[in-house]
């Protein structure tokens, strides 16, 4: 610790907690995750567990898992003993107790949320005392699954996003040559079914941990149930474990197939397409080398979910919809994305019927703006366009609620005005509803394949490549990439 130029604080009492140089303790622990990457580059394993083992002892480490734990959005919810760490001492406290040699993991809580289909997703909430130890390995294997994974995937990973699977669908469907065919895969409950010894043997993790996180069980209603297999959603080093034992797909069907098979793959987290030249070498061929992959692994593909379609009649990803229409290829919003964001304005107006104006515009204008936001990529001005006017009819059936004596004249007089050359524009003077159409278009560049967040050599490409995505020149590099 005092070679990484830290110096310990008190164990007890109050703690220097805000006292703490973040950028200083990321530059030190992204110096470490940067010599893991050219260790596992050069196939120096040995050296690998050594750089692991050593940022795992480092108290800079220790402060950043804490610090990731009690500050993202599950830092108000405990686990089954009820702490949290949202006191500094606390948080201190915890960053001392972390990579201790007497470390048992406790039982998950057990809660279940709403799926889109009306059942119901299993969550797995561990401790927050597990959580930080998972932050703290997490640290340490970041950089190898990083270094490791498939060039095609782009779920639950540092740098990368929704966009980029969407901007790899473009690019592999199209051109006028390009596969027409596409398998559309979803894995059968993924989290819940990898292989356990599948994952110890291949994660290159601490063992003995990987090997209490996933044998710990979970609390539900009180009785305590055993895990034999799969790895907790809830937990913070279970995304990462999943992509690893889902990488290496990619090499396998690109070592199988020619490139006049047009054999291309999109994975984001459990949901994948393969492109492929026909129906025939999808149904007959690729479908079982993805089948025999994921047998392996203890997983299989959904029945239900998983079929093949011609890129005429389009398919839905990630919640957009690509077809071809007369051999252009248009990305727009997928009619379930679009109905669902018409129902959570609705819903909002329902519930807001008292509300002031003011207070409704300000709900309002988030759910509207971050939807809008999130398609701004693709081909959707007409739908945003759609959308406003779905919104406006609802405000203006919102008003005539309010006030069902009132005329139209008045309603508009008292509910809308005339801004920027638009009439019937919904605002009290100090707030107004945000214009989804009022989003400019702008086309998103996908990420290179092999780019890695932990590489100091390509520090400056991810530095550009932020300041391209904002709008502006690029900033200075930040701390966690330099060496």
């Amino acid at each position: 610790m005092i070679a990484l130029g830290i110096i310990e604080g008190p164990r007890d009492g109050t703690a220097p907690w805000f006292a703490i140089d973040w950028t200083r303790i990321r530059r030190l622990v992204g110096r470490l995750q940067a010599r893991i990457v050219k260790a596992v580059r050069a196939g120096k394993w040995h050296r690998v567990r050594s750089l692991q083992r050593l940022l795992a002892n480092s108290l800079a480490a220790k402060l950043l898992a804490v610090q990731r734990v009690s500050s993202n959005r599950g830092k108000n919810t405990p686990g089954v003993d009820g702490v949290l760490l949202n006191t500094p001492a606390r948080k201190w406290r915890q960053a001392h107790r972390l990579n201790a040699r007497d470390y048992r993991p406790k039982p998950l809580r057990r809660i279940y949320i709403p799926k889109k289909n009306g059942k119901r997703r299993p969550l797995g909430i561990p401790v927050h005392a597990d959580r930080a130890e998972q932050a703290l390995e997490l640290l340490a294997l970041d950089p190898v699954s990083e270094t490791l994974a498939d060039p095609c995937s782009y779920g639950f990973r540092k740098a990368r996003g929704a966009h980029d699977a969407i901007a790899g669908c473009f690019l592999a469907l199209c051109r006028r040559h390009s596969a027409e065919w596409i398998l559309e895969g979803d894995i059968r409950a993924c989290f819940d079914e990898v292989s356990h010894p599948w994952l110890l043997e291949h994660v290159p993790t601490n063992q003995g941990k990987l090997r209490g996180w996933l044998k710990a069980g979970f609390m539900e209603r009180g009785v305590f149930r055993p895990t034999t297999q799969g790895t907790p959603q809830g937990g913070i080093l279970s995304p990462t474990a999943a992509n690893m034992a889902l990488d290496g797909l990619e090499q396998r069907l690109r070592a199988r197939f020619h490139p006049r098979h047009k054999v291309n793959l999109v994975r984001y987290a459990d949901d994948f397409i393969i492109t492929g030249a026909s129906s025939t070498l999808l149904a007959d061929e690729v479908k079982p080398q993805v089948q025999q992959f994921l047998m392996e692994r203890g997983l299989e593909l959904s029945e239900a979910k998983t079929r093949i379609v011609h890129i005429d009649d389009g398919f839905d990803f990630l919640g957009f919809n690509l077809r071809k229409y007369h051999g252009k290829l248009l990305i727009t919003p997928a009619k379930p994305s679009i109905a669902a964001v018409k129902e959570k304005v609705r819903d909002i107006l329902k519930a807001g019927a008292s509300l002031t104006q003011d207070v409704l515009i300000r709900r309002l204008n988030p759910v509207i703006r971050g939807w809008g936001h999130y398609y701004r990529h693709v081909v959707s001005k007409e739908v945003f366009s759609d959308i406003d006017h779905a919104i406006w009819c609802m405000t203006w059936n919102w008003a005539k609620r309010r006030h069902p004596q009132k005329g139209h004249k008045w309603l508009k007089d008292r509910y809308y005005a005339h801004r920027d050359g638009r009439d019937w524009v919904f605002t009290d003077g100090s707030v107004t509803l945000f214009r989804m159409a009022s989003i400019p278009i702008r086309r998103h560049v996908k990420i290179c394949g092999d780019a890695n967040p932990y590489d100091p050599q390509q520090a400056d490409y991810f530095v550009e490549r932020r300041g391209r995505q904002r709008g502006r020149r690029p900033v200075a590099t930040p701390a966690w990439l330099v060496t």
